[in-house]
């Protein structure tokens, strides 16, 4: 059963960049994306060296991120620390380079 009550953070959003966006102005790397509910920040995963998204929400406070490399479907809240329920998943903008 979900409990997260962060549901009305969860917008129509357009992506960032075609891949992390901090990762990209750095030269980094990343293993998975995610984007951002609330702005469409990509940002990487905590799998990855520099946990973009991860400090996304720390700096912002924006609750849902969706996994998007590809678009997996599945939201995340890290206010909860549990799977939710996206309307819909977000477009890809073409490409994203892969790294691993």
């Amino acid at each position: 059963m979900m409990t997260c009550t962060h549901g009305d953070a969860i917008r129509l959003v357009t992506p960032s960049a075609k891949g992390c966006e901090e990762c990209l102005k750095t030269g980094g790397w990343w293993v998975h994306l995610r984007l951002c509910r609330t702005c469409g920040h990509v940002g990487c995963c905590d799998d990855s060296p520099s946990k973009h998204a991860s400090a996304h929400f720390r700096a912002t406070r924006h609750p849902i991120i969706e996994g998007y490399d590809p678009p997996e479907g599945w939201g995340w809240c890290y206010v909860d620390e549990e799977f939710v329920e996206l309307p819909e998943q977000t477009p890809q903008l073409g490409p994203i380079p892969r790294f691993v």
